[in-house]
């Protein structure tokens, strides 16, 4: 029996896979240090697991409406005017099984065969995978560390064509940790405006911004701009929900319409526990949210003042999410153990060798560098810091 060719032309998620070779490591006694993380390491707050269990208690574990629950929509509907200043009706909601569902299914609904998507380079590695699912072509749109890791509406007004169907648009972002500005999101948006395109906006990590930057919406612009766009976000990364499985979009009534038709047939919907406690969890939360968010800002100061004292290695400042991005590229051509280190996938294959795991930046788009995740305990970031300052002072 055979696969489908747009099945078996799918790439694993190397992500995991690095993730899944260090645990292998750690069963085997070997010490490692990852900094895949893509999970917050706080556990979910209690408030939201008495909400689960008196959904059980209260036997809430029946089907709900395929695309959620009313109650959950209204405290999306809630959520969004009070942290966006955005407007929704509960049928412009979709509750779906995570964000990467409700990104699945967006891109489902409004691209076709053929449809160019641009999408911002260094990217989350889910993005092309999704797009050739639907039979679209990818378009990246490069963004180095000189401009920060953004695109600016310039480079995409060159990248689009007659074929362009959708943006991508991640901010933060998922590997570099970007934010987008006020103006530049402005600028971004008078592009979409005048070209009539779709916008994917996906704002998961809204809540993890930090040194004065701020998250502004693409469809906070304007009634057009809106109106053009689905918004995704989830409750995965702002209450470490990522287990639940919770994500939800906002999108055009009749889009909104057609995903939940089409979720209908491929999930029926989505857990009916975890979207009891979603609605506890997006009616409170404040005080765990200042908490976590004061953590990884503490991590993230000094996880990049470290890198950027290591010697070859450029690490721009992160403004969102819990990751840095560092540009390892001055280290290639040097030589661990006698093999040769050519590209971000070699190095971090050779520091996992010295028990500290990163992911390669080849899966984002840019083999210049790796990610490093700070959603891990402080004394691990200081060791598997150590560890990788050792690892490079011993390259030839």
């Amino acid at each position: 029996m055979e696969a489908t060719a747009r099945v078996k032309n799918i790439a694993p998620s190397l992500t995991l896979e690095i993730t899944a070779k260090a645990k292998k490591m750690k069963a085997e006694g070997i010490s490692v240090i990852g900094f895949g993380a893509g999970e917050p390491d706080f556990n979910t707050p209690d408030y939201i697991i008495e909400a689960a269990k008196k959904a059980l208690d209260i036997g809430f574990t029946k089907y709900t409406p395929a695309s959620g629950m009313p109650e959950l929509k209204k405290a999306i509907c809630a959520k969004f005017k009070k942290d966006n200043g955005l407007d929704f009706t509960e049928d412009q909601i979709v509750v779906s099984s995570g964000a990467k569902s409700s990104l699945y299914h967006a891109i489902e609904a409004i691209v076709e065969e053929g449809d160019e998507v641009l999408l911002p380079s260094p990217y989350w590695l889910t993005y092309p995978e999704l797009i050739a699912l639907a039979g679209g072509k990818t378009v990246y749109v490069k963004a180095g560390k000189e401009q920060g890791y953004k695109v600016t509406a310039d480079d995409l007004r060159k990248a689009a064509t007659k074929k362009t169907k959708c943006l991508i648009f991640h901010s933060p972002n998922n590997p570099t940790g970007a934010v987008y500005t006020k103006e530049e999101v402005a600028e971004i948006a008078k592009f979409v405006e005048e070209s009539g395109i779709y916008v994917i906006a996906d704002e998961i990590y809204e809540k993890l911004v930090y040194g004065g930057a701020e998250h502004y919406s693409i469809a906070q612009y304007s009634e057009k701009v809106k109106e053009q766009t689905i918004v995704v976000n989830g409750a995965s990364k702002t209450y470490s929900m990522t287990g639940w499985r919770i994500g939800y979009l906002a999108a055009p009534k009749n889009i909104a319409k057609a995903i939940g038709s089409m979720q209908s047939h491929t999930a029926s919907n989505p857990c009916s526990i975890a979207q009891y406690a979603s609605v506890a969890a997006l009616n409170g939360g404040e005080d765990f949210i200042a908490k976590m968010h004061a953590t990884f800002d503490e991590r993230r100061r000094y996880m990049v003042g470290r890198l950027q004292k290591m010697k070859g290695v450029i690490c721009p400042e992160p403004m969102g999410a819990f990751y840095a991005f560092a540009d390892v590229s001055a280290l290639y051509g040097k030589s661990y153990k006698g093999k040769k280190i050519e590209g971000s996938l070699q190095f971090a294959d050779a520091a996992l060798s010295e028990g500290v795991a990163l992911i390669p930046g080849i899966a984002f788009g840019d083999d210049h560098s790796v990610r490093l995740s700070y959603a891990i305990s402080m004394e691990d970031i200081k060791e598997g810091l150590d560890r990788l300052e050792r690892f490079i002072s011993e390259l030839k």
